[in-house]
Parts: structure tokens; C-alpha cells; sequence
């Protein structure tokens, strides 16, 4: 059976603020729902069919875990070369997120590369290994570390009650 309008918007809702930690996550939401988990599986299926979101994550408050030395590896690959770099680079361990973006104006990398630590010198060290093993030394490149954390938060789906 398909959820009613009111246990679509409950389900968004309930959505942002991510999974249960709870073996059963879905069954615990469904309870919340007032639904079958099926039923809110089945949904969540056809709003990611529809485009409304990718894929579920995770935010890591990695900070809180001790790793305070963040940094972004921004390369300028050739464009010819940016998807093989930037697939062999997010197999590569310490590398937490990698992802190609279009250059900007006075802006020309492409490729960027998120690596987590606990000590920059460490950081410095995996970076160098990563550009030396993927051959990407000659390859114009800047390491930016992270100065301050920002607040983390999952998609949002249901504009807050002030702003409808």
C-alpha cells in the first residue's frame, strides 16, 4: 500500500535527521510512520528513482574522533587524464573523498581530494606518496588544510515550518 501524503512528509522529515542507530533502523521509522518498513523502503526507492536524492551517507565527526589535521588536495590534471587520476586516487587509502569539479575563473583545478589526519606532517607525507605513486608530481597542486569546522548536516528535504 502506497504512505498517504502525511507519512511522506513525516517520513522526509524524520529522514533529515538520518537513520536510527538501531539494528532495524526502517522498522523503528515505520513504527514512527505509522507504515509497514516495506512500504517505506518502497518509497524511499521511488524518490531516488524520481532524482530526489543520490544515496544515503554518513557525516563523521571526524574532529571529534582526533582528526584535526584536514586538508584539501586540489590538483589541476589534464582533462584528459582527470577521470583515471581521480578513480586511482579514491581507491587510495587515506583518501576520504575524492571528486572532479569544472574550473573557475582564476580557479583551475579539477580535481580535488579530502584526506583526514591526526598529525599534518603526516598529511604532508601521505600527500607526497599519493602524488609520487599516481604520477601526479608534475601536475600543479595546493594542499589546503581545513582552519575551522563548520556545522555537518544530511540533505534536507522539508523546508522548516518558518520559511512555507
Amino acid at each position: 500500500m502506497a504512505l498517504t501524503e502525511h507519512q511522506q512528509q513525516t517520513l522526509r522529515q524524520l529522514l533529515e535527521q538520518g537513520l536510527p542507530l538501531h539494528p532495524r533502523p526502517w522498522q523503528v521509522l515505520a513504527e514512527t510512520v505509522g507504515a509497514e518498513a516495506t512500504e517505506l523502503l518502497a518509497q524511499a526507492r521511488q524518490w531516488q528513482h524520481q532524482g530526489l536524492f543520490r544515496r544515503f551517507g554518513l557525516v563523521v565527526r571526524h574532529r571529534a574522533l582526533g582528526y584535526r589535521a584536514n586538508a584539501m588536495l586540489v590538483l589541476d590534471v589534464p582533462d584528459h587524464q582527470v577521470t583515471l587520476a581521480g578513480e586511482s586516487l579514491a581507491r587510495s587509502s587515506g583518501v576520504n573523498l575524492c571528486y572532479q569539479r569544472p574550473r573557475r575563473p582564476n580557479w583551475r583545478y579539477n580535481l580535488f581530494c579530502m584526506i583526514h589526519g591526526q598529525e599534518r606532517t603526516r598529511v604532508v607525507a601521505l600527500v607526497q606518496e599519493l602524488l609520487r605513486q599516481h604520477r601526479l608530481d608534475d601536475c600543479d597542486h595546493r594542499l589546503l588544510f581545513s582552519l575551522k569546522a563548520f556545522k555537518q548536516c544530511g540533505g534536507r528535504f522539508v523546508a522548516p515550518e518558518a520559511n512555507r
